[in-house]
């Protein structure tokens, strides 16, 4: 590793694993961590929080875990907080919270279509309301805003094939959360942009019996070789594509790009109309 983001400190939300292996947000975490940067690892399951700082930190770098629902804005407070306290300022956010659940708008329960808002949206608006302010005193005293970055999905853009009304919905004004919060922000260098991951082997897609139903009537491996087939790479994406296109985002090395949708998917929406 470059030290990419040596000197910085970055938020991970999300930064735990729904079950064994590698997900976005743990993937997220490491790489920033061996790029240089302090991380502090926030999951709402304690134990995954603590998997992914113990990781960084057994590899020699700086991390600590936060037990932290990003649905309630007083938890998402004492995470800044805290963050603060323990490293003083904050460069990097990471939205990588974020639940599937399959179903039309005829068949989802409105209090399913309510709970996705809450976590794919209203997560991130959260996470942002309470970041902003410190990047924009980093600003006035140094001239040095940070960078936000959101883990949207391509079925934010395009339509997969899976029913998907909450999720797809919530992705897509995670992408209007992004451009809008981008451009007001753009003069206190303050970037902010979204990532686009597409097809992805991952516990949360391994996870998701209504995903596995959707492609493979419930049969795991099915699925996986289902959706591999969907992709013109002819693989699915890891955690590790979205971790690396994250840092790209998150280092000097995109200092003058914001507002933008990185579509991370092995080249399927090519193929969707």
């Amino acid at each position: 590793m470059t030290g990419r983001l040596r000197g910085k400190v970055a938020i991970v939300a999300g930064a735990g694993s729904i079950g064994p292996g590698w997900g976005n947000g743990k993937a997220t975490a490491t790489v920033f961590a061996r790029e240089g940067a302090k991380v502090i690892c926030a999951d709402i399951n304690r134990d995954a929080a603590e998997e992914t700082a113990a990781i960084i930190q057994n590899e020699g770098g700086q991390a600590f875990a936060v037990q932290a629902d990003v649905t309630r804005a007083d938890q998402v407070a004492d995470l800044v907080g805290r963050a603060l306290g323990r490293y003083g300022r904050i460069d990097i956010l990471d939205n990588n919270v974020g639940i599937a659940e399959v179903g039309s708008v005829v068949d989802l329960p409105e209090e399913t279509w309510e709970r996705v808002f809450r976590v794919n949206l209203t997560g991130a608006f959260l996470a942002m309301k309470h970041v902003i302010p410190v990047m924009l005193r980093q600003f006035e005293e140094t001239g040095e805003g940070g960078s936000i970055i959101n883990i949207s999905s391509i079925a934010s853009i395009r339509h997969t094939g899976v029913p998907y009304a909450s999720y797809s919905t919530t992705k897509a004004g995670l992408n209007q959360l992004t451009r809008t919060t981008a451009a007001q922000y753009a003069p206190q260098k303050i970037r902010v942009n979204a990532i686009l991951p597409g097809l992805m082997k991952t516990p949360m897609v391994e996870h998701s019996a209504g995903l596995a139903q959707a492609y493979g009537d419930g049969d795991i491996e099915a699925m996986w070789a289902a959706r591999a087939a969907q992709v013109p790479m002819g693989h699915m994406g890891e955690a590790w594509d979205v971790a690396h296109a994250a840092l790209f985002l998150a280092s000097d090395e995109a200092r003058y790009v914001t507002g933008i949708e990185l579509v991370v998917d092995g080249g399927i929406t090519l193929k969707y109309g």
